[in-house]
């Protein structure tokens, strides 16, 4: 069997969200190739010849780059699965973009739908492209992950028809970067080079309308802890619609309390979430919260919003908050902040016991299975 994969969201430098699961997808596929190799062959299309840190390629794992950039989809990838030259037995893209027309069977993975519930969050172009090309992918598609079980009901639930075919394929963590034996010289170097030189509430992911980042900083605003000398660190690279955080920082008089530090690199993502006294993700939607499985392996306390995927995610680990609450952020905060060790370090102890239930390796076989039932 020939399956042929799109490899585009994980051939980027700077990895976020479908990026992250794209890359350890691939990754984890490409470690379980003793135990598929005799049977079945991988083709990864590319726009783009690979980075250097994508999957090695072998005889079984090849890249196949196919030049291109706009609509390279439709442009590129399309005619090339019509004509079908390298045979394939079955397409899998990684995300809700597949060819729009092809004769090889599809199969889509989908992220989240919160675009349909907070439209006005997104650009109208790319609200309706989202919209329109989810929803052919969906139909089109022989099957569908969903990366969690909050996802697979709203799919059921916008597109009812899909339900026999929509298979959850969990996130998770690489247990190698992010555990407890973090060394501290990491953790004090990722704070020099952010300038960060004393206790912290870590948020980390794109800075978008969806993640909530003005509530949190108006929840910090109002926590009035005399005692401790607090910043508010804000980690992630630029989205869309970002502009208004930083007037409610400067207008909450909050410039010299709040640190932002634009995209953080892989290699400094483990020694930032270690130093971190709690980890928060104040989202009004998420499809999964990778960072907070992250977070949770690292020995770092985690606040989340009772929303979408992450209840799932962090169980009883951590602290459920509205995200629509102030108060509820501020006081998931301070309960954190000023928990006596005991209780700390329980929360702690649950968060590392919750991450160990996801693996990327169960997610790949699982994903694996899935597509080769269904050709």
């Amino acid at each position: 069997m020939i399956i042929g994969i799109d490899g585009n969201e994980a051939n980027v430098e700077n990895r976020v969200g479908v990026n992250q699961y794209g890359y350890e997808l691939l990754s984890s596929l490409r470690k379980l190739q003793d135990s598929w190799k005799d049977k079945h062959e991988i083709i990864v299309y590319l726009k783009e010849k690979p980075l250097s840190d994508m999957p090695e390629s072998s005889s079984f794992f090849k890249y196949k780059v196919l030049p291109g950039k706009n609509y390279w989809i439709i442009k590129k990838l399309t005619p090339h699965l019509f004509f079908n030259k390298d045979k394939l037995d079955l397409f899998f893209s990684p995300s809700h973009y597949v060819p729009l027309i092809s004769k090889v069977p599809l199969v889509c993975s989908i992220m989240d739908l919160g675009y349909l519930e907070f439209s006005g969050q997104f650009k109208k172009n790319d609200f309706w492209q989202l919209k329109i090309w989810s929803a052919i992918s969906i139909f089109v598609s022989k099957a569908v992950f969903a990366i969690s079980n909050s996802t697979k009901e709203d799919i059921v639930r916008h597109y009812p028809s899909s339900k026999d075919k929509i298979y959850v394929t969990p996130l998770a963590y690489d247990s190698r970067k992010f555990n407890l034996d973090i060394p501290s010289k990491d953790v004090r170097r990722v704070g020099s080079r952010y300038s960060i030189v004393t206790d912290y509430v870590l948020y980390l992911g794109t800075l978008k309308p969806s993640k909530n980042i003005e509530g949190l900083v108006e929840a910090f605003s109002r926590l009035n802890l005399k005692d401790h000398k607090l910043k508010l660190v804000i980690a992630g690279k630029k989205g869309w619609m970002f502009e208004t955080i930083f007037e409610k920082v400067k207008k909450l008089g909050l410039q010299h309390d709040v640190i932002f530090t634009d995209y953080v690199a892989e290699d400094d993502k483990p020694g930032l979430i270690a130093g971190a006294k709690l980890f928060v993700l104040p989202s009004f939607w998420e499809g999964f919260g990778l960072d907070v499985l992250n977070a949770m392996a690292s020995g770092v306390p985690v606040i989340a919003s009772n929303v979408g995927s992450l209840p799932e995610v962090l169980g009883d680990a951590g602290i459920l908050i509205d995200p629509y609450s102030i108060d509820s952020i501020a006081s998931g905060i301070k309960e954190v902040l000023l928990a006596p060790p005991e209780k700390y370090n329980n929360m702690v102890s649950r968060g590392l016991a919750q991450a160990k239930k996801f693996s990327w390796e169960k997610t790949a076989r699982k994903t694996l299975e899935v597509i080769i039932n269904h050709v």
